[in-house]
């Protein structure tokens, strides 16, 4: 079990392509598969397969795996090296959903991944600070002490600081894993595992850190309609 969860999180860490980065130069084309829709100054609409946000400008965007990587979505950050850390000192964001369908594990595992290590390099490391944290649904997989036939859903946000070298930074993260409930009738039907990440400079204004995660979009849904489908429950 515990091979199978930290697979999952190895999965969603890193910067995927942007470990193919070498100089300045290649940062000024776009790799294949981002397509840039259009500018929403100060932003760029980036999509990526089923996966579409908002990315403040000067950052480039990075499918976040290979063609037969489970890993889907993109890595947008102007420091590619450096956001392979995930350790809050690298600005950027991820949006990046997990097939199952290929990893070919029960969806209950999600439930673990999402509700502690995916995100532990930000929400359990010394040097940052959790603010708030809201849990939308949890249902505790039958496995894991929770009732029979439970559903092993989770849902939940959080936001917080971290000071890394001097840097301050600000950052916020959506996670679901829809198991068996409402969340699964929306969004990406194959995936088992949804995670959006976003670090900013502590300069930067709380209203547009939120804003580039409650506009990334899964499949059509966004950010707020996964929430309703869990509050639905």
């Amino acid at each position: 079990m515990r091979k199978v969860v930290l697979g999952i999180v190895v999965a969603l860490a890193g910067a995927g392509c942007a470990d193919g980065i070498s100089s300045p130069a290649a940062l000024i084309a776009v790799p294949p598969g981002v397509h840039v829709d259009g500018s929403l100054e100060p932003f760029s609409q980036i999509t990526v397969g089923q996966v579409r946000a908002l990315v403040p400008e000067g950052w480039r965007a990075f499918p976040s795996g290979a063609p037969d990587d489970p890993r889907n979505g993109f890595v947008a950050t102007p420091e590619p090296r450096a956001w392979q850390r995930m350790d809050g000192s690298a600005v950027g964001m991820a949006a990046t959903w997990v097939d199952a369908t290929r990893v070919g594990v029960p969806s209950d595992f999600y439930y673990l991944a999402a509700t502690g290590p995916v995100l532990s390099g930000l929400t359990h490391s010394g040097a940052c600070r959790s603010q708030s944290r809201r849990v939308f649904v949890d249902d505790r997989p039958a496995f894991a002490s929770g009732p029979p036939g439970s559903p092993g859903d989770y849902v939940a946000s959080g936001d917080g600081t971290c000071r890394v070298g001097g840097r301050l930074t600000r950052w916020a993260y959506f996670v679901a894993a829809p198991g068996f409930g409402p969340v699964r009738r929306i969004g990406i039907p194959s995936s088992g595992l949804y995670v959006v990440v976003v670090v900013m400079p502590e300069s930067q204004r709380v209203v547009t850190l939120h804003r580039v995660l409650a506009n990334t979009q899964f499949g059509g849904a966004r950010i707020r309609d996964f929430v309703a489908a869990a509050r639905a429950a």
